[in-house]
């Protein structure tokens, strides 16, 4: 009998010891309230201890399931064996020497790979950095430089980072922005193509794009004429805004707009690149080819790293102009370079496969279940909007968390993004035993908020 029970504790799988949190990690918790900033956000007691591949385990011993890869960064999984193996040998040999004043062949072969895998047949040139906030901020100035124009066009409801420059573009929620004013200048925002939520009351098939005829026929019209705007930065999925996928007519007609008005397209990547998509970037799925783009999360496995890529003819600033003293540390390079490895060989296709499995099932959520109003998304970046009435799509906050509570206490981690939406970003070496535990799981918790209710 106890071998039988034995076997049935899987260690791909979530084993929870007792109650949540355990002693340990409350000890954590009233220590980290003691003496971390409060402005960071936790939406349950995890305290980890290791992971491996999709499995996170915490200091009482309570092994869980990542359905957010540590927000989406952890792409081969976490810890994997030869990503370790590439930090471990480079930080024998080389931990850091400045790639901004000298030279090393991690940064250089890092940046050729970039090159090469970019969208687009079009040569390009890399700037590190360390976070997707450090990438954003190099777009922006590049922009500027490059155009001599001050202006940039974002969209409502998008995140591109915490620092200044990046916060300027970000507007997802008040409470990131306020009180660090005054932001840069010269940011002008427009509303997202959330085609379930349409800013103009329209519906995919009869749409005429009004997002973008509002850039066309308003902002450059008024306060962002072509002549003064250098770039209009884009997610090309909504990631912190909810997981929002426009339609293709979108960047159809976003592509044309800003080609013909000399205004450069910024592809914000960070948390859809890196075959988070079932492609390597997004862009792909769409068709469309950025003057630059950002590139950060999953690009070194969790290592620190971040970079803005350009069209070549586009990034010539001068020595001095712009550079990052840790950026393209030696370590976080030869991470990404297996990294990328890993994602050609096999991660990206696995991505779009269990990708697929669990949109199968869970497209069928909103006529299951009546608190599901949409299920939409590209591979493993997929997003659940939790809804109080699926005819007048009043959000559900609170239902959203209680669903995400729900989950932890089972052994699933998940998070909420935009105001109402769960969404599932896993380590794209996720099986699909764990997409199976994960669906069940959910359906368990929105059965229990729907009886709670």
């Amino acid at each position: 009998m106890i071998s039988t029970i034995l076997e049935q504790v899987r260690a791909d799988l979530p084993n929870l010891q007792g109650p949540l949190p355990g002693p340990r990690a409350r000890a954590i918790i009233e220590r980290d309230a003691r003496v971390v900033s409060p402005s960071y956000t936790r939406s349950y007691p995890l305290v980890a201890r290791k992971g491996e591949g999709a499995i996170v385990e915490d200091v009482d011993g309570n092994r869980f399931l990542d359905f957010t890869a540590g927000i989406a960064v952890v792409a081969t999984g976490h810890c994997h064996p030869r990503v370790v193996e590439a930090i471990q040998k480079q930080a024998a040999r080389l931990i850091h020497m400045s790639g901004t004043d000298f030279y090393y062949e991690e940064l250089v072969a890092l940046a050729e790979k970039l090159d090469e895998i970019s969208p687009g047949d079009v040569p390009r040139r890399v700037s590190f950095g360390n976070s997707g906030a450090e990438a954003v901020e190099g777009a922006i100035k590049l922009a500027r430089y490059a155009t001599g124009r001050d202006k940039i066009i974002a969209f409502f409801g998008s995140f591109h980072g915490r620092t200044m420059g990046a916060l300027s573009l970000t507007s997802r929620r008040a409470v990131q922005r306020a009180r660090f004013g005054p932001l840069i200048p010269g940011v002008i925002h427009t509303p997202y193509p959330y085609c379930y939520r349409c800013p103009y009351g329209q519906t995919p098939d009869h749409c005429a794009v009004e997002c973008v005829k509002h850039i066309e026929d308003t902002l450059l019209k008024t306060i962002a004429p072509p002549e003064e705007t250098a770039a209009i930065v884009v997610e090309p999925v909504q990631g912190e805004g909810g997981y929002i996928v426009p339609p293709q007519k979108f960047f159809d007609e976003l592509a044309r707009v800003a080609a013909e008005n000399g205004i450069l397209l910024v592809l914000d990547e960070v948390q859809s690149g890196m075959g988070r998509t079932g492609k390597m970037w997004a862009a792909e799925h769409f068709g469309i080819v950025p003057d630059i783009f950002t590139v950060a999360k999953g690009i070194a496995s969790g290592m620190p790293l971040g970079a803005t890529v350009a069209r070549a003819d586009l990034m010539t600033w001068p020595p001095g102009a712009h550079a990052s003293t840790f950026g393209g540390n030696p370590v976080a390079c030869a991470a990404a370079l297996v990294t990328i490895e890993l994602l050609q060989h096999e991660l990206v296709e696995n991505a779009r496969v269990m990708g697929a499995h669990l949109m199968e099932r869970m497209r069928q959520w909103p006529a299951r279940f009546p608190l599901v109003g949409d299920v939409r998304g590209l591979g493993l970046m997929l997003g659940i909007e939790i809804v109080r009435d699926q005819a007048t799509k009043e959000k559900a906050a609170v239902w959203r968390d209680r669903v995400v509570t729900l989950a932890f206490e089972r052994g699933l981690l998940v998070l909420g993004a935009g105001d109402n939406t769960l969404r599932l970003c896993p380590p794209l070496v996720i099986s699909r035993d764990q997409c199976d535990f994960a669906l069940d799981t959910l359906e368990a918790c929105l059965k229990q908020v729907i009886a709670e209710a």
